[in-house]
């Protein structure tokens, strides 16, 4: 039993007399409770005390994801796009390339009736003939309006009808190709697959309706004559359409009027008018419009005053003012020789020499 001032359970613990001993190694005393340093963890302190063994894995979700979705939409819209251009696209790029077809030629000399008329000022020799309203130069040789094709756009077009009319000013108009001392600004505006063909005719000039120089271009003995006016008077047309889906042809019609005087006379001597009419068909594949070339398919020369007797196949030898065509007629044609082309020759007309 208890004393008389205990409360009848006994001692509280805690209480003086209760386990007082046995806590009395953990009682701090005031002054060590001031010096005592707090700290409070932070939120992801204590997480990471008390952080589960084992992770939680995420919620599986069934199906794709929005971002999934999205990416097989955008890939299947461009596969589609991409197959229709394929079918539908009129601009498509054929799978194998035409052959280029070699250049057929035909130039015909004109042979004046009686003398050349001739005087010392060309620009009356000019207004007195049918080329007084031609205009000068690259300026006769305009582009036509022109629209897309069916297989081929407006620019291919243009790029088409432009590349030509580059040819026919080279080939006809530059100073250097008419008195024969470079064929290289025509030359780079041909096809690759006809520069064999090319480099054979100047090589070896034959009058076989295949290797004759004056049928790529306009060029003059320079050993006979000479410009006299450099402003020479040019008119005529472009034309393009589509042949098929692979091919656009431009066809060109031009006459050139050449004012001309003998070699090294200057202007003592009278000049005389040299006519050139060109019919040329062009042809283009879509590497040609890219590369800014063509394929010379048909070139078709009317050139004179000129003597039938004389070789124009390399050189036009123009008659100048004053001289006639003389006896003789062009070279003989040998029906045997199936590898040969005829000998043609006309006759130039009265009307179409200035009148003096």
């Amino acid at each position: 039993m208890g004393g008389p001032g205990d409360p009848p359970e006994g001692t509280p613990e805690g209480a003086p007399g209760g386990g007082e001993d046995e806590y009395r190694s953990v009682v701090f005393d005031e002054s060590f409770v001031r010096a005592a340093r707090l700290q409070e963890y932070s939120a992801q302190e204590r997480m990471a005390d008390h952080a589960p063994a084992v992770r939680r894995r995420p919620p599986l979700r069934r199906g794709l994801s929005r971002q999934a979705l999205v990416l097989v939409m955008l890939i299947a819209v461009a596969f589609g796009t991409a197959i229709y251009m394929g079918v539908r696209h009129p601009y498509q790029v054929p799978g194998a390339r035409q052959p280029v077809e070699p250049l057929r030629m035909t130039v015909i000399p004109l042979s004046p009736q009686g003398r050349v008329p001739g005087a010392a000022d060309p620009e009356y020799l000019y207004e007195h003939s049918p080329a007084a309203q031609f205009r000068i130069g690259a300026e006769g040789i305009p582009l036509p309006a022109s629209r897309r094709t069916a297989h081929f756009s407006g620019d291919q077009v243009v790029a088409a009808l432009t590349t030509a009319k580059d040819y026919i000013v080279r080939s006809s108009l530059y100073p250097e190709v008419l008195d024969g001392q470079s064929v290289r600004p025509v030359r780079v505006m041909l096809d690759a697959g006809q520069l064999g063909q090319f480099d054979q005719s100047f090589a070896q000039p034959t009058a076989d309706g295949r290797h004759a120089p004056t049928g790529w271009l306009v060029r003059f003995d320079p050993t006979a004559a000479e410009l006299a006016d450099g402003r020479i008077r040019v008119q005529g047309s472009l034309q393009a359409a589509e042949t098929d889906s692979a091919t656009l042809e431009v066809t060109a019609d031009h006459t050139f009027v050449y004012a001309l005087r003998p070699t090294g006379a200057g202007t003592k001597a009278d000049a005389s008018l040299f006519t050139v009419r060109r019919e040329l068909h062009f042809r283009f594949d879509r590497d040609d419009l890219r590369l800014h070339q063509a394929q010379l398919v048909v070139s078709y020369v009317q050139a004179g005053p000129l003597s039938c007797a004389e070789d124009s196949a390399n050189h036009l030898r123009p008659l100048l003012a004053g001289q006639t065509a003389g006896a003789g007629g062009p070279a003989g044609t040998d029906p045997y020789d199936t590898g040969g082309a005829t000998a043609l020759c006309g006759s130039l007309a009265r009307s179409a020499q200035p009148k003096v």
